[in-house]
């Protein structure tokens, strides 16, 4: 996995640019002005991407309209290949790689048609990361050869070097000779540009290589070559790649002092990042190298900040409980030892210690069961929390609808009450007595069709919603009348003046009048609490 990982880094530390983020509500508020299907799915596609990390259910209903107004653009297959590489982008931050091979798979296909061979390139490259990321390494060679080919033909030694890098990676693991092949070609091409950077990651992968060969006298070799390299560098996230690689291999050959050296190394240049994965493998190297030198005290210290970074990333908690115990026991058990030699006669101070050992123990297996149900407990309440939030949604989504009802209604009655007056206005100056007839019964069903009582259906529909709600207010307030329990209702789901005025077709004053009213029967016009907050309160009664 780890290698997979250095493939990631190393793309992201290759890429020419970054886009600064637009003001997500310009970009929105732009999308209502422009005409085209172009100009629609283009800018769809960048507000999809700037809320993928913030709004996650808005990001894909904006990457669905990318991709409609891109389809709707005919004959456009470039824009509708840009729009589905732009959906890989976002469906890769989310790790959703089948969606993402998906996507990317769309868009080969249509720069294959437009015989794109640049972009072609750019997907296979996109497919063999994707691969990398899915633990298939044979796939994703497959498509880092196919790029490797085509930057041959183009002569470019910078991607060349880069992709013979990746490629590397990915054999390390299994077989370290085709991995010491594929590092030494780039940097034979790294070499040509004189790229300080690339040829400093190369050659610390040679010397990684070299040990898994093994020749360790060739990986030191190399790894004295990349840490020169290194030195000459500001960019630290380098140097940090070089000497935790460095430190590692000094742990796996016995070199204590220097594992220990540069980790700390390590260790410093990522200070401002601590939870990181280079930070823990640094400490994880400091903590395992003072075990083997029989410094225990500075084990147990750097191992309880190896288990809080692996904390912070999610590591499981049970093996990180088990190597704190063994550390902790392991120092105590060293300096009881140690107070043994010093004075063996002392056979009750060395009872008394086991005692002291054991209730420690005790303690610490009280204190991990402790923690776990303090776990649990927050566990529990989380989800309590959830299903509360849930029932929530579940009733907003209720309201919504009830309010959208009201409001479709109202529209309704507001067509047919023009159409009514439209007629009207031609009955009069209609000539012909059979003209006249017609148009009274066309009035007459429009008429039945305005006489429904939309009112009453929508009281039904939200009783049937709120039915604890009006329970409580029938109970409390039984003078209330038909159109002072509908404004309850408006206003028991929050509405503004300017809403209820919109959806039962008063003015804004009428409804502040209707209001003043309405306090006075609820009988709370001398008190802070307001209608909503009220109304609300008799839910819960």
């Amino acid at each position: 996995m780890k290698a997979f990982i250095h493939i990631i880094i190393f793309a992201l530390f290759v890429a020419l640019s970054v886009q600064a983020k637009e003001p997500i509500d310009a970009l929105i508020d732009s999308l209502s002005i422009v005409n085209t299907h172009q100009e629609k799915a283009e800018l769809s596609a960048r507000i999809a991407k700037q809320l993928k990390d913030t709004d996650w259910d808005r990001s894909v209903n904006y990457l669905n309209i990318s991709i409609e107004e891109a389809l709707k653009s005919k004959n456009n297959d470039k824009l509708l290949a840009e729009v589905y590489t732009n959906a890989s982008a976002i469906y890769s931050s989310k790790e959703v790689l089948d969606v993402t091979l998906e996507y990317y798979l769309k868009a080969y296909e249509l720069y294959k048609k437009l015989n794109d061979k640049d972009q072609q390139s750019i997907i296979e490259n996109n497919f063999a990361i994707v691969y990398a990321r899915l633990n298939n390494p044979e796939k994703a060679l497959f498509y880092f050869n196919k790029v490797y080919n085509y930057q041959l033909e183009k002569n470019d030694s910078l991607r060349i070097a880069q992709i013979l890098n990746n490629m590397g990676t990915i054999c390390l693991k299994n077989s370290p000779d085709s991995a010491l092949y594929y590092y030494r070609s780039g940097l034979k091409f790294a070499n040509t540009i004189n790229n300080s950077i690339l040829n400093t990651y190369l050659t610390t992968n040679i010397a990684r290589a070299w040990n898994d060969i093994p020749n360790s006298d060739s990986a030191t070799f190399y790894f004295y070559r990349a840490i020169d390299l290194a030195s000459e560098l500001s960019n630290n996230s380098v140097k940090s790649f070089v000497y935790d690689a460095y430190s590692n291999f000094c742990l796996e050959n016995k070199n204590y002092s220097n594992a220990i050296e540069y980790a700390l190394k390590t260790r410093k240049l990522n200070e401002s990042n601590k939870y990181s994965f280079a930070q823990k493998s640094a400490v994880e190297t400091l903590y395992k190298a003072y075990i083997n030198e029989g410094n225990y005290k500075s084990a147990t210290e750097y191992f309880e900040e190896y288990n809080e970074i692996r904390d912070s990333l999610n590591v499981e908690e049970k093996a990180v409980n088990v190597e704190r115990l063994r550390l902790q026991q392991e120092f105590k058990s060293q300096a009881k030892i140690q107070e043994l030699e010093a004075d063996k006669k002392q056979i009750k101070n060395v009872l008394i210690v086991s005692c002291l050992v054991v209730i420690i123990l005790v303690l610490l297996l009280v204190l991990i069961r402790y923690k776990n149900r303090i776990a649990k407990s927050k566990l529990t309440q989380a989800l309590l929390e959830a299903r509360e939030q849930e029932l929530q949604n579940n009733l907003e989504s209720k309201n919504k609808v009830l309010i959208a009802k009201a409001m479709t209604e109202m529209h309704r009655t507001d067509i047919i009450n023009n159409i009514l007056e439209d007629l009207r206005t031609i009955k009069f100056k209609a000539v012909k007595k059979e003209t006249q007839s017609a148009i009274d019964i066309i009035l007459q069903r429009l008429q039945r069709d305005l006489n429904t009582d939309t009112w009453q259906e929508f009281e039904v529909s939200f009783e049937n919603v709120h039915q604890s709600f009006y329970n409580n207010l029938q109970l409390n307030h039984p003078d209330l009348t038909p159109k002072d329990k509908r404004l309850c209702a408006l206003l028991y789901m929050n509405l503004s003046s300017k809403e209820i005025s919109q959806i039962t077709g008063q003015s804004f004053k009428s409804v502040e009048n209707a209001r003043v009213r309405l306090r006075k029967k609820l009988d709370i016009t001398n008190t802070n609490s307001g209608l909503s907050e009220y109304l609300n309160s008799l839910n819960h009664e």
